[in-house]
């Protein structure tokens, strides 16, 4: 259970999480607190689904919104940074991308980028998934706890 390991580590570490979220919805902060004990680590999250809400809520910059669109792994970026600075936490999650049905401002559904930000780590994954869209955000939600992962346990940060 991806969840659960990355809050155990977290716990151990002594650190905070917090997400910003867009076409998950607030997926990833549901499986978040659905582990026990959640709340040891677990801040809080914004859900920035309007793209004028990232930049409102979680402080994405307007120029960038404005050149790229939302679905664009700098905004990625900023807002896994937007989450640790707003919720005053160790990392930051996020997620932006397609679900679907539809292809949005030339990206294809499935398209999607998730970040992280920690001490030191501003790093982001391009996804490509398929399925319908229940299937593309809880892919979204799996690959974000994954890349948290990966990240604690890479011998960086061991």
């Amino acid at each position: 259970m991806t969840a659960g390991t990355v809050l155990s580590l977290l716990k151990k570490r002594g650190e905070t999480l917090a997400t910003a979220e867009s076409l998950t919805g607030g997926l990833v902060a549901a499986t978040i607190v659905d582990v026990p004990g959640a709340s040891a680590v677990y801040r809080g999250g914004l859900v920035a689904y309007a793209t004028e809400l990232k930049a409102a809520l979680v402080g994405v910059p307007n120029d960038l919104l404005a050149a790229r669109g939302p679905v664009d792994p700098d905004v990625a970026r900023a807002l896994a940074r937007g989450a640790r600075e707003r919720c005053g936490a160790d990392w930051g999650l996020a997620t932006t991308g397609v679900a679907g049905p539809d292809p949005q401002d030339g990206h294809p559904v499935g398209r999607v980028y998730v970040a992280v930000s920690g001490p030191g780590v501003d790093e982001v994954r391009e996804l490509t998934l398929t399925g319908d869209r229940p299937a593309i955000r809880a892919g979204s939600v799996a690959a974000v706890l994954v890349l948290l992962e990966d990240t604690l346990v890479s011998a960086r940060f061991a």
